[in-house]
């Protein structure tokens, strides 16, 4: 099997498992980690910042398996294009470890 097959066939369910340890181990801590990584200063729970609100997103991605994945990839690099033209700044990894923002990921999508 060539290795961009194996990739493709293995980022979504790389992504579900994320998803579904962030669900069941840290969602109940995802509202934490949010306020603590500021995320807060750019984003509300239901009302549009400067970037989109937290259901907005939820509702964005609802049922999209890869969605867990595009938005770890898309707060950790940074982007523009999604909402507008408002860039997300990058968030490294000496800002909100890997597991926070997996935990803090699970808990957005789950904001419908």
């Amino acid at each position: 099997m060539n290795k961009q097959l194996r990739t493709t066939l293995l980022l979504p369910l790389l992504a579900a498992a994320l998803f579904i340890n962030a669900t069941t181990g840290h969602a109940a801590d995802g509202e934490a980690i949010v306020k603590k990584a500021r995320c807060v200063a750019c984003h509300a729970v239901d009302a549009k910042r400067v970037g989109p609100a937290y259901k907005e997103v939820a509702a964005k991605y609802k049922g999209d398996a890869k969605a867990p994945a595009q938005l770890f990839d898309k707060v950790r690099n940074g982007g523009s294009g999604n909402w507008g033209q408002v860039p997300m700044l990058a968030h490294p990894a000496d800002k909100i470890s890997d597991d926070d923002l997996t935990a803090a990921i699970a808990w957005i999508l789950a904001r419908e």
